[in-house]
């Protein structure tokens, strides 16, 4: 019988590269990608940022907690979730179960960098950025760090190399499973 391999969930904060990475991860891998933002926008027909406009954030997250469900229901797959998934302690229990959890991390300048033109995260629309995410990482940082079987600095790696890092990780962390 063939193992099922463990599920990678990728976090972090926005502008981290949690989809490019994970898709990378996943391709590299031979696995499934998804993305809980996307699953989330595909079923409402709206962004995440229409979705906070319209219907506020409790509403979104509760459909989070419902993407998130559905996502981990397939053993094996490469997971990212969005930002502030892991802020609630059933989705951090949830994804724990469901496998391994790579937060990607990275300094506020780099993160408002990787976000320069981006219009559509309801949490930024502010006229300092960098304040804003710095803000935000206090209150997450902590969370990211706990949630996560390992952090991976992010800021002077391409898309490319943290995969790589990723992987990296994810091979020793399922050879050193399979040898207990």
């Amino acid at each position: 019988m063939r193992q099922i391999l463990p599920t990678i969930v990728v976090i972090g904060f926005m502008g981290a590269g949690k989809t490019s990475v994970g898709r990378l991860v996943a391709r590299a891998l031979g696995r499934e990608f998804v993305d809980t933002d996307q699953m989330i926008e595909r079923a409402t027909r709206m962004t995440i940022g229409e979705l906070f406009q319209r219907e506020g954030e409790l509403s979104f997250r509760r459909r989070e907690i419902a993407a998130i469900d559905r996502a981990i229901a397939v053993p094996g797959r490469v997971i990212a979730v969005g930002g502030g998934a892991v802020l609630s302690a059933e989705n951090r229990t949830a994804l724990k179960q469901a496998g391994l959890l790579v937060y990607l991390r990275a300094t506020p300048e780099t993160l408002a960098g990787r976000l320069t033109g981006v219009t559509d995260r309801p949490l930024l629309n502010t006229g300092d950025r960098v304040g804003r995410i710095r803000d935000l990482l206090v209150a997450r940082g902590p969370i990211y760090e706990t949630a996560g079987d390992v952090a991976i600095d992010t800021d002077r790696l391409t898309l490319e190399q943290t995969a790589v890092e990723v992987l990296e990780w994810y091979r020793r962390r399922v050879g050193a499973m399979a040898g207990r």
